[in-house]
This record gives C-alpha cells, structure tokens and sequence, in this order.
C-alpha cells in the first residue's frame, strides 16, 4: 500500500477522532477533505506549508546589517532548511538590498551541501529551485544533485512578487527569496499580501519603531508567532508557545501542534452540570 492509499485508509477509518498532519499543500489538502466528508467528520490539524517572512527594517540594516545576514543565513541552511519555520522570504528597503546581498552572498559562501530527508524531498526542492529560477534574478545559486542540497537565494521586486503567486508558495529547502521594496507603504503593501503562516520576524531598531508599529496589526493577522530580532527556526516547548496560523500555514489558525496547549487538538471538553459527586470523573471532585 501507497503511503497516499495509507494516509487515506486511515483517516477516513471510523476509529480514528482527529489527526494531526504536517506536509505539502497538496497532500494535507487532500485528507482535510477526506475529513469533512466522513459521515462523522472529525477534527483535522494541518500543517501545509509557510515561508515565514522577515521584514528587515532599515536602521537596523544600517546598524547590523552583515549580523542579520549571518544569521539568516545559518537558519536558512540549518538542518537543510527542512524546519518548517525555515525563513524562506526577506523584505527589505532597496536602498539597502545591495550591501544585504553582498553580506549574505558572503556568508552563503561557507554553506556545504547537505544531505536531505528523502530522494522525493530532494527532488521537490531542486524543481522547486527551478521554478524560482525562471521568475526571480539569483544571488546565489549551486547545483543540488541526488540527496544533497546546496543553499540557493533570489532576488526580486515587491511588484513582481505581488503579481506572481507562484513567488509566495513554499521551497521545502534551504531557498530563500529576497523581495526589494522602494517605500515603507510598499513593505506593507507586500504584508497584507501574505498569505497565513506560521512565523513572521521583524529585525528592527529603535528608531524603526514608527514603521514596526505599522507593520503590527498586519502580522499578528498574518501569523501564529510574530517574533522580533531573532530567527523563527528555535521553537520551544512552552506554555505561550503557538505553532499554526492562518490557512495555509494551518487548517486551524486556534490550535498550536506545539507546546503544552497541543494535546488540545485531541481533547473533547465536556460541561457536567449539576451531576452528582460520585459521577464525576475522579479529578472533578471535591
């Protein structure tokens, strides 16, 4: 059996209550409907792809710029760029894009190959590559050839990237994608362009306070995790950790898949009202 004819079979098996999936689009897209038409629909936690967009404010680029570069750099690549909070877009002011790339161009230089989880995700991340390839100009990009995955950066236009879907959607990989901005309204004409994701980072200084302060009530409606003057690719296991967001970086912008508030995706509550002590499951009575 298919590991497709698997996933079917089970989720529409009239044991199973929830699931909890993470995944392409496609394929998580697939068992949500199978979900919703069980004669009893359940409960369906998808995780189907985010690009997790940094917005790298200008004097913060002036005051650490080849900083930021580094680091993005060691989260773009970490692990492969196989984490789900891999930062995949940047959107930065175009007055500063050429020192930016210069610096990451630099940083990338240190980057080896990388052995990647299966042949198929090996295989989606090179055809992803060429994708972007055909619609966006390189800054760095090497030949990933079997397993091995070798980080590869482009770089494009806030109107290029408003026009074309196809610049938003997910490389499962180490690309990332540099999107050029000539005016602050520009920036958060790319934000409320955004579709949901999990993360969304903000590298800023104290002096980009005005336009940060712009930037906010977009992002908290575009992500589950907004996060500033760090990387997204560290999640921890806490109480006010929230992994999901809006659809399509979740199928249920209320739910996190990690953290102590998860086991809530497979919990039912129940209201017992005026129902004896000695009826109560043992933990409700006095």
């Amino acid at each position: 059996m298919t590991a497709t004819r698997s996933g079917e079979a089970l989720v529409q098996h009239p044991l199973i209550k929830a699931v909890g999936f993470t995944g392409s689009l496609r394929g998580g897209r697939a068992l949500f409907d199978l979900c919703a038409a069980r004669p009893e629909p359940i409960p369906f936690f998808g995780e189907l792809g985010s690009i997790n967009p940094c917005f790298l404010l200008s004097h913060a680029l002036q005051a650490r710029g080849a900083q930021i570069a580094q680091g993005w750099v060691g989260s773009l690549t970490m692990g492969a760029g196989q984490f789900c909070t891999n930062p995949g877009l940047l959107v930065l002011p175009e007055a500063d894009a050429d020192a930016f790339v210069d610096n990451a161009r630099q940083a990338l230089q240190d980057s080896p190959a990388q052995v990647m989880l299966t042949d198929g995700i090996a295989a989606a991340y090179r055809d992803g590559t060429a994708r972007i390839a055909g619609l966006a100009d390189p800054v760095m990009a090497a030949d990933s050839e079997g397993r091995n995955a070798r980080p590869a950066v482009f770089r494009t236009t806030a109107a290029a990237f408003l026009a074309d879907h196809a610049l938003g959607e997910e490389v499962f990989g180490p690309l990332g994608l540099i999107v050029t901005v000539a005016s602050d309204d520009e920036m958060l004409e790319v934000a409320r362009g955004l579709e949901g994701q999990l993360t969304i980072t903000l590298q800023m200084e104290e002096r980009d306070t005005p336009l940060a302060a712009r930037l906010m009530p977009v992002l908290e409606r575009k992500a589950g995790r907004v996060l500033a003057d760090g990387w997204a690719t560290g999640v921890e296991v806490a109480d006010a950790m929230v992994h999901g967001g809006p659809y399509p970086a979740s199928t249920n912008f209320g739910a996190t898949s990690v953290g102590t508030l998860a086991i809530r995706r497979f919990l039912r509550p129940v209201c017992f009202q005026n129902i004896p002590e000695a009826l109560l499951p043992k933990d409700l009575r006095d």
